[in-house]
């Protein structure tokens, strides 16, 4: 693991996970290359209904860290489970129980700019951590809404070098009709993710097109 200074640079990014797909990959790559240190969880969100058991989704996010971990030699992300709360300020709460001096940025997509200051005790996130911003296809980052929210906390936009438009709500939702375009949202899943959702039978949609790839031979 890298050293770590007196004071270091946390990056917090507790995310649905349901599933990970390229799109949480490339975050994850690009906060182990601008911080000291990346915490990951799997939560629940209270904005979404029907989501997979918490324990398969915080398990793929292990596999993909450590797919990471061994091809990209990245040894600076790290699953921390414990902190996973459907109230963030909790989550960043724990996190500064374990990590006193450090300074925390928060991680949030950019469809999420609107939303963050009516979540719950806003105020006190906050004054807790820096807030990080991903860009996200679809989603642009409107001037007055980021005006509004650096008007209530410190806030930084992401530079990343690719973006995925891909949401993990499109594999729990998705129709089962087997065509091209259904088939081109499941490419967006890492090998080792999708190896896990065929062992445990997870989103019966993925499972009936990867059954009919595999008999058609493509």
């Amino acid at each position: 693991m890298r050293f770590l200074s007196k004071s270091p640079r946390i990056a917090l990014f507790g995310t649905s996970a349901d599933p990970p797909h390229l799109g949480h990959q490339s975050i994850l790559l690009w906060l182990s290359a601008h911080f000291d240190q990346t915490v990951v969880w799997a939560a629940d969100n209270p904005y979404k209904e029907e989501q997979s058991p918490i324990g398969d989704r915080a398990q793929m996010l292990r596999l993909l860290t450590d797919t990471l971990s061994v091809s990209e030699t990245i040894n600076n992300i790290s699953v921390s489970q414990q902190l996973s709360d459907r109230y963030s300020i909790n989550s960043i709460a724990r996190a500064r129980r374990i990590w006193p001096k450090a300074n925390f940025s928060f991680v949030i997509g950019a469809d999420l700019l609107d939303q963050l200051p009516k979540w719950y005790q806003a105020k006190e996130i906050f004054k807790q951590v820096n807030i990080l911003v991903f860009p996200r296809p679809g989603y642009p980052i409107k001037a007055s809404s980021l005006l509004a929210l650096r008007q209530l906390a410190d806030v930084d936009i992401a530079q990343p070098t690719a973006q995925y438009d891909v949401s993990s709500s499109t594999y729990r939702q998705t129709r089962c009709d087997h065509s091209e375009q259904t088939a081109h949202f499941f490419d967006d899943l890492p090998a080792v993710i999708r190896d896990y959702i065929t062992e445990h039978d997870l989103y019966p949609c993925l499972q009936q097109t990867t059954k009919a790839k595999i008999s058609t031979g493509r």
